[in-house]
């Protein structure tokens, strides 16, 4: 199955988009993609080896945290997983939609 690897942990896949990993499911496919690029490995997990919060983690199209094997869900050659980590931020605004003046954006 191919793993998708967004741009910013590339770094720890020597710059691949995509890994291919044969597994039997979720869990096996992202086991297999820390041990063939380790250092990746923080960066999605926990020390205690729980999924990252922030790390999304989509079969198909479908999220992983919402389905009911969640981790343990079979997959298959043809499927694909998308690793989409969590994107927080933006800036307060005045009414009207206008930065605030004191944001982090404006100075």
């Amino acid at each position: 199955m191919k793993i998708y690897i967004p741009t910013p942990l590339r770094v720890y896949t020597a710059k691949q988009d995509a890994v291919d990993v044969p597994a039997a499911t979720v869990s096996e496919a992202l086991a297999k993609l820390t041990t063939q690029h380790p250092e990746i490995q923080n960066h999605l997990f926990t020390p205690e080896g729980k999924l990252r919060s922030f790390v999304n983690v989509y079969l198909n199209d479908d999220d992983v945290r919402y389905l009911p094997e969640k981790e343990a869900t079979p997959v298959k050659d043809s499927d694909s997983l998308s690793i989409i980590p969590s994107i927080a931020g933006g800036t307060p605004s005045i009414a009207g939609g206008a930065p605030a003046a004191d944001s982090a954006c404006c100075r």
